[in-house]
């Protein structure tokens, strides 16, 4: 299976918002997780159950929890997905790096992530996106 670089940008997309925003980690993981899927975060195990457990975890201590998509990078099996995480209305919320690898089926394997919380105030009048 090949596919394009917009096509895995469009399906990582697609399994974040279903697992976080429509809060349906379950059907994301039989849907878009391959065989295996290694985590590199320190605080989740491999898996998908673990993927699985931790997003039923954040979303039950934060129901109102929505992912903004800001940009998405890809190239070769790699795609970066930049986001704001929004735990509730009003919080400023966190700035996410997130890079996932694809296998050749088109499912994703592999998982890295780099999180920063959005700050009151800043040096600059940039915004984190």
């Amino acid at each position: 299976m090949s596919t394009t670089a917009e096509e895995n940008k469009n399906l990582v997309w697609e399994f974040y918002d279903l697992a976080f925003n429509r809060k349906e980690p379950e059907a994301a993981a039989e849907r878009y997780l391959g065989a295996s899927y290694r985590q590199h975060n320190p605080m989740a195990a491999d898996g998908a159950q673990p993927f699985i457990g931790f997003v039923r975890w954040l979303t039950g201590a934060n129901p109102s929890l929505r992912v903004e998509r800001k940009r998405s990078i890809a190239e070769g099996d790699l795609v970066a997905l930049h986001s704001h995480m929004i735990p509730s209305p009003g919080a400023r919320g966190t700035a996410v790096i997130d890079i996932f690898r694809l296998n050749a089926e088109g499912k994703i394997v592999e998982h890295w992530d780099v999180l920063q919380e959005v700050p009151e105030t800043a040096q600059n009048a940039n915004t984190m996106f």
